[in-house]
């Protein structure tokens, strides 16, 4: 992903008018992170306050990771390789997954995955593109690749259940940076992965 410099100023201001919830720069990477993984991601992240309380920061990759194209359906991003590195957040309180499960404070890489279709994934998203969370202390290999059941062993250092730490996440359709309340309870953050637009639920729960 670019520079988060793209934006202009005035995205900075609240743009969550009927909640609470605000977004803002958010400096340098987190020096949890290995040195390899921090060069590679923006070098002013975003941070989003809750009731002007920091919630969370998150940086993105400078460029987007390609790989061959998956034959996977309902995925939005098949040129990403399923395991590829993307980002890093850091909860600066307490936070929570998709599933509603409790992400600890602290920094935690992000990971592509595909979600597999069965029955314990049916109505989460109507996309099959994910980010998994795992500890920053753990996962220090920027080009590594793990398959989805590696991904997710790496992901259940993060939540401490049998369940991965997950986002929702997808190609946006519009070009648009922003943190935006989307239905009833979900706030999305809107942003670029190289010179790709994406959107990221980092608020909110799956009804199923």
């Amino acid at each position: 992903m670019a520079v988060i410099s793209f934006l202009s100023p005035l995205v900075f201001l609240s743009l969550a008018a009927d909640g609470p919830y605000t977004m803002g720069p958010a400096g340098g990477p987190p020096t949890e992170v290995a040195p390899a993984i921090a060069q590679a991601l923006q070098k002013d992240g975003i941070k989003i306050s809750n009731n002007g309380a920091a919630y969370c920061e998150i940086w993105f990759r400078t460029q987007k990771p390609a790989g061959a194209k998956s034959s996977e359906e309902n995925v939005t991003l098949p040129l990403i390789p399923q395991g590829a590195l993307l980002g890093v957040i850091r909860f600066d309180g307490q936070g929570a997954d998709r599933r509603g499960q409790t992400i600890k404070a602290g920094v935690y890489t992000l990971r592509y995955g595909i979600m597999p279709v069965n029955g314990d994934h049916q109505g989460a998203a109507p996309q099959r593109d994910f980010l998994l969370l795992s500890p920053a202390a753990d996962d220090r290999d920027l080009n590594s690749t793990p398959g989805f059941d590696a991904l997710v062993a790496m992901s259940r250092k993060a939540s401490g259940t049998p369940h991965p730490v997950v986002l929702s996440f997808w190609k946006s359709d519009t070009d648009t940076p922003g943190f935006t309340k989307q239905g009833d309870t979900d706030w999305v953050l809107q942003t670029k992965l190289g010179d790709t637009p994406i959107s990221v639920i980092l608020v909110g729960v799956a009804s199923s």
